[in-house]
């Protein structure tokens, strides 16, 4: 129910806005339509012709050969919202295509200079065919067969430029191409040489085959080591065994065979041995002095020191002492041999395990070294793989680039010419409806400009929403509304402006009475006798509105006192039809008697004139004079109603208002403005006045 209202509103107002400026709209139509009009019947009519171009994605020869077909391949960059077909439409709109096209047909302009490129493109139009990948171009021209030329060569043009571009970058593409692929030999070349040199200077067949043949031959030797150490162990331990029996230790058993095995020393001992015997012979007979025997020993003596020094020649061994050793018996000699050949035995496995540890660690040696071997292989191997796919790559390249330089490469072709329009393309029926579509559109534009402008208030709520009042009446327009822009005056006579009296029983007498009826409301409750009933500018019938309400007051029995306060444009005794020789100004100088200047007019009711108009209201009004004389009205009438000027004119409104028990504030929409409203809302909030309500004024039924 709630939007229905606002809806309803809503919809009224714009109904009012038309109903105030569709004169001013209906002059702004008449003018742009007539412009138009004018316009257009100047204008030659323009015919278009069209022309339409085939954009593939690839080349139909290039998808057959297999080459090239990247080359002036329709893709977008921005992502899927983009289209190539609008691409391609801003070439055909680019400077170079227009200016070459301008140039070959020798196009003019009206005054026979050659047509500008902004001529041009201004006449031209590229679009996409929706749901297709056809491009329609159109020229529009005065000449029909021009219009035609020059879509056609213009599509000419295009295709030109299209063919040669794509071919330019090919042949750019090929001669890039030739002069790096020497380099990318060059470069493959010295990669296989370096991997080359580094196999042969670290002796690499095949790393992973010479990984497991070390891995297989580290075990083995290891194995044989273990071996070895074996039957080292077991000969070290037959060995200690035969040199406990012997007494001996290798050294000196191989020492002492040597010597036992010698001729001479054999020799030698049989002699000693002679001697020995010959001097134990001589010792029994003779004493140990004696000349023979001390012969025999000193011959002893001599053979022993010739035996020992032929041993210690033999044998080099100073240790080997003379006695029975030297000629062991037959078990002493294979103990002997036996212990030799166990001592030859373990030099024999020392050797062997000497040379298997070397072989063993020089293969961990090489183990280790394999995958740093590997590494730097794999870095050469991958640069000579690198070089060997950029050669290749590059010769393929090269290859295809020639190739598709000797084919058609452009993926644009003319698929229909454009033709000699027969009709143009606006009708005259189009000027017409366009130039009043415009002119509405101008219209309406210039209707709501003067409404923005105009800051009169024009309707009821207005008046309400802008005040901030409490709205105690409304009273209509006495007569049918006229046209008032910027205008303070009022049509009818000043005397005609008393409705309760002339025309009791009218709409307006009900709304004066429905005015007192609120305003007795407020006046019990807040128990007001002095009223001023002012406005924010002149002309909105402030006077009028008091004699009335003054007028129903009186009806209802009620002693009224009406005053004119407006000493600078008084308009009381013109609407009772008073002599104003003498009035409120003359009371005030004392110059009259009160009881002789109040007029009364009607049964309860008494009128004060403004009398003659001083120099200066203002200072008039704010006098302890006045002050006294609005005591006096207040303690001699039942109700008081002030006739004010204007807020805005002057300080005498407000000089009354702080006399008073409260103020009305009348307001007439067309009248006043939001300014002036505004400025009188502000006023009265400044000087502290009692505003008990607004009355509205000269209400339009329809507004």
């Amino acid at each position: 129910m709630e939007s229905s209202s606002k809806s309803y509103i809503t919809l009224d107002r714009y109904w009012q806005f038309l109903r105030q400026r569709w004169i001013s709209g209906l002059g702004v139509f008449t003018i742009v339509f007539l412009f138009i009009t004018l316009a257009a019947s100047l204008t030659k009519p323009l015919y278009k012709a069209e022309g339409k171009l085939l954009l593939k994605k690839t080349n139909a020869i290039s998808s057959l050969t297999g080459v090239g077909t990247q080359i002036g391949k329709l893709e977008t960059l921005q992502g899927k919202d983009t289209s190539p077909l609008n691409t391609e439409a801003e070439v055909i709109r680019s400077v170079s295509i227009v200016q070459k096209t301008i140039n070959q047909l020798g196009l003019k302009d009206n005054k026979g200079k050659s047509l500008t490129i902004d001529g041009f493109i201004k006449n031209l139009s590229v679009k996409a065919i929706e749901g297709s990948d056809i491009l329609a171009v159109s020229y529009r021209d005065p000449e029909p067969v021009r219009a035609a030329v020059v879509v056609n060569k213009l599509m000419d043009v295009y295709l030109e430029h299209y063919e040669s571009l794509h071919k330019k970058e090919i042949s750019v593409a090929r001669q890039f191409l030739e002069k790096q692929l020497p380099k990318a030999e060059t470069f493959l070349q010295k990669a296989e040489a370096n991997l080359a040199i580094f196999r042969e200077k670290n002796n690499i067949v095949s790393l992973q085959d010479e990984k497991q043949e070390a891995v297989r031959k580290i075990t083995e030797l290891q194995s044989k080591i273990g071996d070895i150490k074996g039957k080292i162990v077991n000969n070290r331990s037959q060995a200690e065994l035969i040199s406990k029996q012997l007494g001996m230790d290798p050294q000196q058993a191989l020492a002492i065979t040597s010597v036992s095995q010698s001729a001479g020393i054999q020799d030698t001992l049989k002699e000693i041995q002679q001697l020995e015997a010959q001097l134990a012979d001589k010792q029994i007979t003779f004493q140990d002095n004696h000349p023979e025997v001390i012969y025999l020993q000193g011959k002893l003596s001599s053979l022993k020191n010739i035996l020992q020094g032929r041993i210690q020649k033999l044998s080099n061994s100073p240790q080997i002492q003379i006695n029975s050793s030297l000629q062991p018996g037959q078990i002493k000699q294979q103990l002997t041999a036996k212990l030799i050949e166990l001592e030859s035995t373990r030099l024999g496995l020392v050797s062997e395990l000497a040379y298997s540890s070397n072989y063993e660690a020089n293969y961990q040696q090489r183990l280790r070294s394999i995958p740093r071997l590997e590494e730097k292989q794999r870095q050469l191997e991958g640069k000579v793989q690198a070089a060997r796919s950029t050669y290749s790559l590059l010769l393929q390249k090269l290859q295809e680039s020639r190739i598709a330089e000797n084919q058609i490469v452009g993926n644009a072709s003319k698929i229909s010419e454009a033709q000699i329009p027969r009709s143009p393309v606006l009708s005259p029926k189009f000027y017409y409806l366009a130039g009043a579509f415009v002119s509405v559109l101008v219209a309406l534009a210039a209707m709501y400009i003067f409404e923005v402008r105009d800051k009169t208030i024009k309707t009821l709520d207005e008046a309400k929403e802008l005040m901030g009042l409490t709205l105690l009446g409304v009273i209509p327009s006495f007569s049918k509304p006229k046209k008032i822009i910027r205008a303070r005056k009022e049509s009818e006579s000043f005397t005609s402006r008393l409705i309760l009296r002339d025309i009791p029983h009218s709409p307006i007498s009900e709304a004066y009475r429905m005015l007192r009826a609120n305003l007795s409301f407020i006046i019990a409750d807040k128990k007001l006798k002095v009223i001023a009933i002012t406005s924010s500018v002149s002309g909105e019938g402030k006077s009028t509105v008091a004699a009335n309400l003054a007028l129903t007051m009186a009806q209802m029995g009620t002693k009224v006192l009406l005053i004119d306060g407006n000493l600078r444009s008084p308009c009381q005794h013109k609407i009772w039809d008073l002599d104003n020789n003498e009035g409120l100004s003359n009371i005030i100088l004392e110059d009259s008697d009160i009881a002789q200047v109040i007029t009364k007019v009607a049964d309860n009711l008494n009128v004060l004139t403004s009398g003659t108009v001083p120099s200066n209201s203002a200072s008039l009004l704010d006098s302890k004079r006045m002050t006294a004389l609005i005591k006096s009205f207040n303690d001699g009438y039942e109700f008081v109603i002030i006739d004010a000027p204007a807020l805005t004119v002057g300080a005498d409104a407000a000089i009354l208002g702080q006399m008073v028990d409260g103020v009305l504030i009348l307001v007439r929409p067309g009248v006043v403005n939001s300014v002036n409203a505004n400025i009188t809302r502000e006023l009265l909030q400044q000087s502290g006045q009692n505003a008990i309500g607004q009355i509205v004024n000269g209400v339009v039924p329809q507004n």
